[in-house]
């Protein structure tokens, strides 16, 4: 079909790119005539910096939409306005476009000082600067993420997104401002991005299935990581990642699978993490099945999750620590069919002081193994 377009320009509706006024309904108003047009309809936030309080985009749309963001939008420091976990949610879209080159600011070192979800479970979360809920056939690209309150982005529930061109960035010091986070979601993409945060750069969650990460530039942050998996009882499965072609430099783990012990029983396999460089990574290759940061989780129970059909390939650098390869399955639950091919992780650039641990893993290795392969 041949769409007829329509731009709707926020100033139109009375938004205001002071810094100052909050603009969140000319943004609402704006999406709602771009989401009712039939044919493509264009929001378009022009350059400037626009403060906007909490914001829901919510479809079915007529037809294809566009959010063309080149300014600033910035999210309110007062905690008090957001009456959810979300400062901005796109919510039962099909066919959505994400660009403009502008940047959403989520303010977050107001916030960072509230979190208390690095020490309690039972936490009130803070907003995540952008939600993704039911969207189907979307791009993301060219956008900008800064200092947000929480994650930076969240992905559930969503088919068919590609992610390119992002930076995301907060300091090293932010709880919890993972870069991208994805749950019960099937076929994500993402491509050729920056991402540098307090958290995992990138992490995946329950039902998290075919997913390629490629051509991504990681640190300061905890890695990329697959968990932690087995918290709560009755999680979907995670089965399909690549992570390819990826810079890791100066985070705390490299490629990471963290399960809780004890947990409940799921699975998590088909991963292959291969042309990798680790440049001063302090963990470039863990698992880690005995996952509990809290401290009352002294339980002798084994995790319950099943990992199986992990591939660590051709990853190459310089590991801060000297266990440079450390996989801790589970005794209940043995890692199963892991492969170790061409691996050179020396420890501070030195060979022989490099190590590698394996504890209830069957695998198996080839090609050059510094350190040592354990299989």
């Amino acid at each position: 079909a041949s769409w007829s377009s329509r731009v709707f320009n926020v100033m139109k509706y009375g938004a205001i790119a002071d810094g100052k006024t909050d603009s969140a309904k000319a943004f609402l108003w704006a999406w709602k005539d771009a989401c009712a047009w039939w044919g493509k309809g264009t929001v378009w936030i022009p350059k400037g910096t626009y403060l906007a309080g909490p914001m829901r985009f919510e479809g079915p749309c007529n037809g294809p939409t566009v959010f063309v963001v080149q300014g600033t939008v910035k999210a309110p420091t007062n905690l008090a306005v957001f009456d959810s976990d979300t400062w901005i949610r796109f919510i039962y879209i099909h066919r959505l476009m994400i660009r403009g080159g502008g940047t959403f600011d989520g303010q977050g070192a107001s916030a960072w000082p509230y979190n208390k979800c690095t020490k309690y479970t039972d936490c009130k979360t803070l907003p995540i600067t952008l939600q993704f809920d039911f969207i189907t056939d979307a791009t993301v690209r060219g956008i900008h993420l800064i200092n947000s309150k929480f994650f930076h982005i969240q992905v559930f529930q969503c088919q068919k997104m590609k992610f390119r061109a992002l930076k995301i960035f907060a300091p090293e010091d932010s709880p919890n401002t993972d870069g991208i986070h994805i749950g019960s979601s099937t076929g994500i993409r993402i491509y050729n991005s920056i991402i540098g945060t307090g958290d995992d750069c990138i992490s995946l969650g329950p039902g998290s299935k075919d997913i390629l990460i490629s051509n991504v530039h990681c640190g300061p942050g905890h890695g990329i990581s697959v968990g932690s998996l087995g918290r709560n009882p009755n999680e979907e499965d995670v089965n399909g990642l690549i992570v390819r072609n990826c810079t890791f430099s100066g985070t705390g783990n490299g490629v990471r699978i963290k399960t809780w012990a004890p947990s409940p029983s799921s699975m998590a396999r088909n991963f292959t993490f291969e042309h990798i460089f680790m440049n001063n990574v302090y963990n470039p290759i863990v698992i880690d099945q005995q996952y509990c940061p809290y401290k009352y989780c002294n339980q002798p129970a084994s995790s319950q999750v099943q990992i199986s059909d992990v591939k660590f390939r051709n990853i190459w650098g310089n590991s801060l620590s000297k266990l440079a390869v450390n996989l801790l399955c589970s005794q209940g639950q043995p890692c199963q069919n892991i492969e170790l091919r061409d691996i050179y992780l020396p420890y501070n650039g030195v060979e022989e002081h490099s190590a590698s641990s394996c504890i209830y893993v069957n695998g198996f290795s080839y090609g050059k193994q510094i350190p040592p392969s354990c299989f």
